[in-house]
């Protein structure tokens, strides 16, 4: 250990050395140095007691940190007590009543078993019995029934992950009512059939009741009954996560794990490389180009699956000239989604023409069509001739998590064959909502996950005339015929009648174009080889699974 220490503070006093030499011969003091050497040396003391005692100190926190594992997300996935949720599921602080298999099917959570009763109007849920929230209180009938009344009262309630608005994932819900301790049951007005898929993973949170405020909020770290607990948090800085000892299920491998906020993708990139983070995850964790970089390094290990994210190109059809359906069935037809998604995506990503992201069980595949005749036809029909300036915002969490830049110059590029000279506005997530709802801006690059897997929330905001994304994007949509199938689907008890109604809906949109879809996105983690057991999931990524290899 004393000549790794000798050789760092032999470096670091090269360097003060040289800079000292340099500082002094830009200011025109060389004659200086040799009545100033006694000083250096005074200095150069100092120095040397300083970095002997940083040494250890930092031997002393290495040591401290050994059972830590640190990795980094480009965003914070714990926003805090004013969020919907207080941080992500892909913590594992907390779970749901309803989880998402591999394919979108429902998977039993907090809830082991269930029934439909009463032509689908009622549903009654079985608890695991013996769970505990983290603050030791018991996971019971009264405390499902306390979360549902809280999601209903705060809904809609926002979060950069998904909207909490569970009077639209349970549309028509009368009451909630304990049946015994481990029984919770739901009466619908109408019958619902799909209310699994509703229920999902965000669509079904639950919390110790202790965790909420008066108003809605949470007060404090939330008590969850996940493999992890939420034991620290700085805004924006880290989040730091500790095993659950108490867990009724396999318990985590890893003791402790540090979640570094890091939004720039080259900085979030250094660290991986450098060895200051073991691995990177969430939503754009790592590029397309970093992981093929990655992937000729033994020293680190990438993981690759489908997603349930895909991204798209909103355009404002509130004015002219995408308030045209002309115009925006030409951009579609214009943009080559393949090109789009080898030349920047690395093939990872899937293209697609369908406004529901594959992942869902009620997915009916569009065709995609690639032609710049037809597109320019159509164009030039609503410009009559005439060039037209555009205004395409991008929002800055996309360039930290994806190559949004650059995306962003390829739809520029692209669309000056139809007549649109655009420019590009780089705003942050506040600006950027702003003038999406306000309609300030022509064309928007976005992302948009499956809330649920039940495709209803998503279409219902995108497609109804009153929709919430629909008005809060500027959309400008209406279609009589789309309100109408809305409606029916409803109150429509056979599930594969309802998946017609929704591949109806999907061929409307796919013809109309409220929103233009690109691409599915793939969900992209890499580690460092020494760590083991993280793997890309559909959404997330499995934390409990990760822990450092035995030497």
């Amino acid at each position: 250990m004393l000549h790794r220490a000798q050789a760092t503070f032999g470096t670091r006093l090269a360097s003060f050395f040289k800079r000292y030499l340099s500082i002094k011969e830009r200011t025109g003091v060389m004659k200086q140095r040799l009545k100033n050497i006694g000083l250096f040396f005074l200095i150069v003391s100092l120095l040397a007691g300083i970095i002997g005692c940083s040494n250890v100190a930092n031997q002393t926190a290495n040591h401290a940190d050994e059972k830590e594992i640190v990795l980094a997300a480009p965003r914070d996935l714990a926003p805090g007590e004013k969020d919907a949720y207080y941080t992500s599921i892909i913590t594992y602080v907390w779970e749901p009543l309803v989880g998402m298999g591999e394919n979108g099917e429902p998977i039993p959570g907090l809830a082991t078993s269930w029934e439909m009763a009463n032509g689908a109007k009622e549903w009654i849920f079985t608890l695991r019995k013996g769970m505990k929230f983290h603050d030791g209180k018991p996971v019971n009938a009264d405390a499902v029934v306390t979360n549902y009344k809280r999601h209903w009262e705060v809904s809609p309630k926002n979060s950069p992950f998904y909207t909490l608005d569970f009077k639209k994932s349970y549309a028509g819900l009368q009451a909630i009512e304990k049946v015994d301790e481990q029984r919770v049951k739901f009466v619908f007005e109408q019958p619902q059939p799909t209310l699994l898929y509703a229920m999902e993973n965000f669509g079904s949170p639950i919390y110790s009741p202790d965790s909420f405020a008066e108003n809605g909020d949470f007060k404090g770290i939330p008590a969850g009954t996940g493999p992890f607990k939420l034991v620290s948090h700085e805004k924006d800085h880290y989040m730091l996560l500790e095993r659950n000892e108490e867990y009724y299920g396999e318990k985590a491998k890893a003791k402790q794990i540090r979640i570094n906020v890091i939004p720039d993708a080259d900085t979030r990139f250094s660290a991986l490389k450098s060895g200051e983070i073991m691995g990177v995850i969430d939503l754009g964790a790592i590029s397309p180009d970093q992981a093929n970089q990655l992937k000729q390094n033994h020293d680190f290990s990438i993981s690759v699956n489908k997603s349930s994210v895909s991204h798209y190109i909103h355009p404002n059809g509130t004015k002219y000239p995408f308030n045209d359906v002309k115009m925006r069935q030409a951009v579609s037809l214009l943009l080559d989604r393949k090109q789009l998604v080898d030349s920047l995506y690395g093939g990872y990503a899937t293209p697609t023409a369908t406004m529901i992201n594959a992942m869902s069980p009620f997915y009916v595949e569009q065709p995609i069509e690639h032609s710049p005749e037809k597109a320019k036809k159509l164009a030039n029909e609503v410009l009559q001739g005439k060039r037209k300036s555009v205004t395409l915002i991008v929002p800055s969490y996309g360039i930290d998590r994806y190559p949004y830049k650059a995306q962003a110059e390829w739809v520029q590029a692209v669309l000056k064959e139809i007549g649109l000279d655009v420019s590009i506005k780089i705003l942050d997530g506040a600006a950027f909502k702003e003038a999406q709802r306000t309609g300030d801006y022509n064309l928007a690059l976005a992302t948009q996950g499956l809330p649920n897997m039940d495709p209803y929330t998503l279409l219902a905001n995108y497609m109804q005339s009153h929709g919430a994304s629909n008005k809060n994007y500027s959309l400008g949509y209406q279609n009589a015929e789309a309100d109408a199938l809305l409606k029916d689907v409803q109150k429509t008890l056979n599930i594969e009648e309802r998946k017609k109604i929704y591949g109806c809906l999907l061929q409307i949109a796919a013809q109309d174009w409220p929103t233009i879809p690109l691409f599915h996105d793939a969900t992209l983690v890499s580690s460092n080889a020494k760590l083991q057991g993280l793997n890309a999931l559909p959404y997330g990524v499995t934390l409990p699974q990760i822990e450092r290899k035995k030497e």
